[in-house]
């Protein structure tokens, strides 16, 4: 799976991750808002680690391509069927490597887009084998609508960033608000993983995640980067 995307240098950049490498629970407000919505799963305190968790590349789509909720999911039985939005910042590895420093981090990012972590809430709860089917059923991960080079970002630890469902602002954070800051997710990935160029990091996302259905349009807006919008269908 492939998508093509401008990048601000000017260049087009063919986005092929091997690896999609995904951060839960990254900001206190969300942290809350799960425990509200699933105390028995979840609780209020701190993580002393980054959560992670993988999506697969299937999920990749560009901006302006549908987010597809499957149809089969009316048949499983769920008292609410439940598919959400998660608005988040995204990094692209552009220098592998492992045992990578926190000092060193910067240095092997390429870039930085919006993504929209989307979760079938669903089999994310109820799933044994934990978040691996609620977050990779296909058309799951939109992503761009560009590529900021790390050169051009600014300082991508303070990005404001907003998520829209049919124009009202539904998320409403800063990058400044992470738990785990871009350096050390990085640092602490590759401690487990060898990074290699492309592979995409997802930083976690914000509070007010929300359910997404039929005919709405989702906007992720990330300071510096643009607007990833999608249109959402079932099929």
């Amino acid at each position: 799976m492939s998508i093509d995307l401008p990048m601000s240098s000017g260049k087009t950049y063919r986005l092929q991750p091997q690896k999609i490498i995904c951060l839960g629970l990254n900001y206190r407000e969300h942290i809350k808002e799960s425990v509200t919505a699933d105390s028995k799963r979840f609780t209020d305190e701190i993580p002393a680690e980054p959560i992670l968790f993988p999506k697969t590349v299937n999920t990749l789509i560009g901006p302006g391509e549908p987010i597809v909720i499957p149809a089969f999911l009316d048949d499983l039985g769920f008292r609410d069927c439940r598919t959400d939005y998660e608005g988040e910042l995204a990094l692209i590895i552009g220098t592998g490597g492992k045992h990578i420093s926190e000092a060193e981090a910067y240095d092997h990012i390429l870039g930085y887009t919006c993504f929209n972590d989307v979760s079938q809430r669903n089999f994310q709860k109820h799933d044994t084998s934990g978040w691996f089917r609620g977050k990779s059923l296909d058309t799951f991960g939109p992503v761009g609508p560009t590529i900021v080079t790390h050169q051009d970002i600014g300082d991508p630890q303070n990005l404001t960033m907003q998520t829209r469902l049919n124009g009202a602002v539904v998320q409403d954070a800063n990058t400044n608000l992470m738990i785990f800051s871009i350096r050390q997710i990085v640092a602490y990935i590759s401690k487990y993983f060898t990074l290699t160029e492309g592979d995409l990091i997802v930083t976690g996302t914000p509070k007010g995640v929300g359910p997404l259905r039929q005919g709405d349009l989702v906007e992720v807006e990330i300071e510096n980067i643009g607007i990833l919008r999608n249109p959402v269908e079932r099929s």
